[in-house]
């Protein structure tokens, strides 16, 4: 091991590859605190040449790594493993094209998901996907976990917005799919490197489409005595046809959380409270609103409080996607899950969760995107209290299975990572399994990309075992 580290580190400046154990202590975690892992070393790569040389290294050493963009990962998709190095990606940040009449850009993966749409705000443009972690995650993580956002009902998650890719897989290899075109001819390989959790190898170069910005707003905030009260509004705003921008529900402990924290405004006294937000064209939003209107009066909240202004708006929006860092001070650990249920069952998803959080003990804190089921339920516990992890994580795959039972997903938008290996058979069967593990192997034969996330930690077959044709010869990969 000590030979590929000195390999290693002559492809890159001293400065630039991280070995003492107070450097490697702020790469132990990302932001699933409760897994821990101290690689071996941190590379840190300035350009796209260094990264392809980075990873020809790994796989000439079999030496097993991890690509990191912020660490925002909510699955542990950017944990490190003990015997491997963590390619850190932030200071890949430059946007390579901006081509507003094409309405696509071409970015590094470590350009940050909010500074494509300012780049594109002059021309009218933005990047339509928006995590709550938007300020701080990059495109090439949310590539990673094709990562979606409050507005995925309406415009679709990171997938649907790459058109493009440049990536080395694992073996070092170089690929280029896709193009500046909406209109691509054979396989979608651009769709099926979204959200492979770093197995397919690093991604070196992303073109994104853009988005005309909408002309005009309308963002209502509605309370409900019930957590079911504001489900059930909104599978009345789906089923009336309407497709607003965004749906989400926060309930009473997020919203303790996030009033503390940045002082937000919401309805005194209610369980939960709905934010919807229409967009698009004055005439379109106009007609829109009314409909709208009608139909968060009819589901009686107990305050409906549209935005009056762009200021009012952003408060609203600042209060939600403030919601996970701001239960920090409600308690001083949680855990996310990222769950999918259909939308006609959200208010039997919600009442059950109450029910399971009250059986443990526990406070669950639920912020989610209604409008397409993604449940996000933040279990509240004390990691000093003796046992207090465990009855966490047991709540958390109560929750997990119970989305599996109702038709949903054990996961949205965060990925499986390490959180979620456990349950994956529970809702995929062998064969599926198998035919996920065989792919990972025609792209990874050595199983050195980020080792041990979605599928337990374990050697691969060989490509002539698992009865598979090599990439090149499929016409997938290209060589430089």
């Amino acid at each position: 091991m000590a030979d590929a580290l000195h390999r290693l580190a002559a492809l890159l400046p001293a400065d630039r590859v991280l070995t003492r154990p107070e450097q490697l202590a702020a790469y132990e975690s990302d932001a699933l605190t409760a897994f821990r892992t101290r690689p071996l070393a941190i590379a840190i790569p300035e350009t796209t040449d260094e990264v392809v040389a980075l990873v020809r290294c790994c796989h000439q050493e079999r030496l097993p790594f991890v690509a990191r963009g912020s660490g925002t990962s909510l699955s542990g998709g950017s944990l490190p493993v003990s015997d491997g190095i963590v390619i850190a990606l932030n200071r890949l940040t430059r946007i390579l094209r901006l081509d507003p009449a094409q309405r696509i850009a071409v970015v590094e993966p470590g350009v940050v998901n909010t500074s494509v749409s300012l780049a594109t705000a002059p021309h009218k443009l933005h990047y339509a996907p928006d995590p709550s972690s938007a300020l701080i995650c990059t495109i090439g993580g949310n590539v990673a976990f094709n990562s979606g956002g409050a507005h995925c009902l309406k415009y679709g998650m990171t997938a649907n917005h790459i058109l493009g890719l440049k990536a080395v897989l694992p073996t070092g290899e170089v690929v280029e799919w896709g193009g500046p075109s909406r209109e691509n001819v054979g396989p979608d390989w651009c769709g099926l490197y979204c959200g492979s959790e770093g197995l397919f190898g690093i991604a070196l170069e992303i073109t994104v489409q853009l988005l005309p910005r909408a002309e005009c707003f309308h963002t209502v905030l509605a309370g409900y005595r019930t957590l079911e009260q504001a489900g059930d509004a909104v599978s009345a705003v789906v089923a009336s046809g309407l497709l607003p921008g965004a749906l989400e529900i926060m309930d009473a402990l997020a919203l303790e959380a996030a009033v503390a924290a940045v002082h937000a405004e919401y309805p005194p006294g209610c369980e939960a409270v709905l934010i919807v937000e229409l967009e698009g064209t004055r005439e379109a939003v106009a007609a829109d609103r009314v409909r709208l209107d009608s139909i968060i009066a009819a589901s009686k909240p107990v305050e409906a409080r549209p935005a009056r202004d762009a200021e009012e708006r952003q408060a609203i929006w600042k209060g939600r996607k403030s919601a996970f860092s701001a239960v920090g001070r409600l308690s001083p650990d949680f855990i996310v899950q990222d769950g999918v249920v259909p939308r006609r069952r959200l208010g039997q998803a919600l009442r059950r969760i109450g029910e399971m959080a009250r059986e443990t003990g526990l406070r669950v804190a639920n912020v989610f995107h209604a409008g397409d089921g993604n449940l996000h339920p933040l279990i509240l516990f004390d990691g000093r209290e003796p046992g207090a992890l465990e009855r966490s994580e047991v709540l958390a795959g109560r929750i997990l299975k119970l989305c599996i039972e109702m038709g949903g997903s054990i996961t949205g938008e965060h990925g499986v990572g390490v959180e979620k290996l456990e349950y994956l058979p529970q809702m995929y069967n062998a064969d599926e399994i198998d035919c996920m593990m065989r792919l990972r192997a025609a792209f990874d034969p050595l199983c050195i990309a980020n080792p041990g996330k979605k599928f337990p930690r374990a050697g691969a077959p060989s490509l002539q075992q698992r009865g598979l044709h090599p990439l090149e010869k499929a016409g997938v990969i290209s060589r430089e």
